[in-house]
């Protein structure tokens, strides 16, 4: 095994020179991406409604070719659905990555080529090898096993006469890997690839107990109920009792901050680290180069041209958008993409803020329809992230998982915010926990601070601790147990609010 590991170590250094191609010219490989991706999909149907073999410049692009939301596109996605090909792309569609929106329960299926597999998610998936070897050349992870912890795997129903697939992408991915790939991952594809949740994580924790696990990739919500069911079966203490060799967590999907103090518990050894990635069902677009930063190369050479639209012209009728080479720094832009799979500028609904220009790298700031508006604050993810984080180190907290949203004005009160926090350590002071949250927001959110002041258009925040479990069972009522099912940080009406306040009265998990 320590023989592999050399290899595979020096293998995956060697993709290093060609990720410092783009970092020296990004604007040219981008141009030059723009060009091929045009010029590939010329003669499908999307390319000729839209005229791409006359289009020369990105400006002719940007004045031909709308912004896309995926409730725009669909009617094009519908036809791959049904068994259509050369619609968007012209190699053969029958990958569909399903994602559930997070904004409300309507099912997204996102078309993958062989391209976006190929050049795509697998050479993000090397890539992300190849820089933590290249920071970490004493790496074992290769003298033992990946633990993935994907989504499931659907036959497409929308066609019954089709040969084509859909499920979460972790589950597209982990279906279309090389047989080598699938040798060093634990547990068996049919394992990993099952629809039903908790029958899952009971599986996978008998598969993977015994195996010598180097390495876990997932989303932190999901990992954490699968560490903590191992440690129930085992009786161990933490995760290295049970696997001694594990180094590395990579993990993507939602912000690791509310997350880093309960892996310390279940992983405590000095050694361990955490790599983030950005892998979205539409593409793979960063990784963490640096040790010592969880700022996000964004990858430029994998079939993506990007387009940046500053926030607030989100609303505007024709809202306009940026290339790399006039993007800002810390300036909050909705994504819009164009790929190898035939999304073409698809604003994907998540926001950026580049924190570097030499090389760009990001953080994700939110979702474009995650914030709380209602009263003019402006309230997005990042700043509620930045606040929890906060009011946790400060009173010992370690939280679990969260929703915030609106509580409305009437004729007794003023509006404000309510929130349900549930926590694996609750604070040592809950009102002062309460205390640091608001005041934490008023820092990061001017907005949110002017309607604070005085108490004059917001009231304090209302929190309500929830039992343990309690997202758990909200997510599996909704369906929504695992894969890349995320749990709603925020929402501009009382809907999550009230049905989760609705489960935790009728199930006696009254807040705290």
């Amino acid at each position: 095994m320590e023989i592999i590991n050399s290899i595979m170590n020096w293998v995956m250094k060697k993709r290093i020179h060609d990720i410092e191609l783009f970092l020296k010219y990004p604007i040219d490989v981008q141009n030059e991406l723009f060009a091929q991706l045009l010029k590939t999909a010329g003669k499908t149907e999307f390319g000729k409604e839209f005229g791409f073999k006359d289009i020369q410049t990105v400006r002719e692009f940007k004045q031909r070719v709308p912004i896309y939301t995926y409730e725009d596109i669909y009617p094009y996605i519908e036809k791959l659905l049904n068994g259509q090909q050369n619609v968007l792309w012209p190699s053969e569609i029958k990958w569909f990555a399903k994602s559930s929106g997070t904004t409300n329960a309507k099912s997204k299926f996102i078309p993958v080529s062989q391209e976006a597999l190929t050049d795509c998610h697998f050479k993000g998936g090397k890539d992300m090898l190849s820089i933590y070897f290249n920071n970490h050349p004493n790496s074992k992870m290769f003298t033992g096993k990946g633990l993935a912890i994907g989504g499931s795997r659907q036959i497409n129903q929308f066609d019954s006469n089709s040969n084509s697939y859909y499920g979460d992408v972790s589950a597209v991915i982990m279906s279309n890997l090389p047989f080598w790939a699938q040798l060093a991952s634990t547990p068996k594809l049919e394992i990993s690839l099952m629809s039903e949740w908790e029958e899952k994580i009971e599986k996978m924790a008998k598969a993977t107990i015994e195996e010598n696990v180097t390495n876990i990739v997932g989303v932190p919500t999901w990992t954490v109920v699968l560490l903590q069911r191992i440690l129930q079966m085992t009786g161990k203490k933490h995760i290295h009792e049970v696997w001694p060799n594990l180094e590395v967590f990579v993990h993507g999907a939602v912000s690791f901050d509310p997350y880093k103090a309960l892996f310390k518990k279940l992983a405590p050894s000095p050694k361990m680290k955490y790599l983030e990635t950005y892998n979205a069902s539409e593409g793979f677009f960063g990784i963490q180069d640096q040790n010592n930063s969880s700022d996000l190369l964004l990858m430029l050479d994998y079939g993506i041209f990007y387009e940046f639209m500053p926030l607030e012209h989100i609303h505007d009728d024709n809202p306009p958008t940026v290339g790399l080479e006039d993007v800002e720094l810390n300036k909050n832009y909705a994504l819009v993409i164009s790929t190898n799979a035939g999304l073409w500028r698809y604003m994907i609904g998540d926001t950026v803020k580049f924190t570097c220009l030499d090389p760009f790298r990001i953080r994700i700031s939110g979702r474009t329809k995650h914030f709380i508006n209602a009263f003019g604050e402006e309230l997005i993810v990042e700043n509620a992230e930045q606040a929890i984080k906060k009011a946790c180190e400060e009173t010992n907290a370690i939280i679990g998982d969260y929703t915030a949203g609106p509580r409305y004005i009437d004729a007794e009160n003023k509006g404000g915010h309510e929130w349900i926090i549930e926590f694996h350590e609750l604070p040592d002071n809950k009102e002062i926990f309460v205390e640091i949250l608001d005041n934490s927001l008023k820092e990061v959110n001017s907005d949110y601070e002017a309607k604070r002041y005085k108490n004059i258009a917001l009231e304090a925040p209302v929190i309500h601790f929830a039992q343990s479990g309690t997202f758990y069972k909200w997510m599996k009522k909704r369906g929504k147990l695992g894969g890349q099912h995320k749990v709603p940080r925020l929402s501009n009406n009382r809907e999550f609010i009230e049905d989760i306040l609705s489960l935790m009265n009728g199930n006696g998990l009254s807040p705290n």
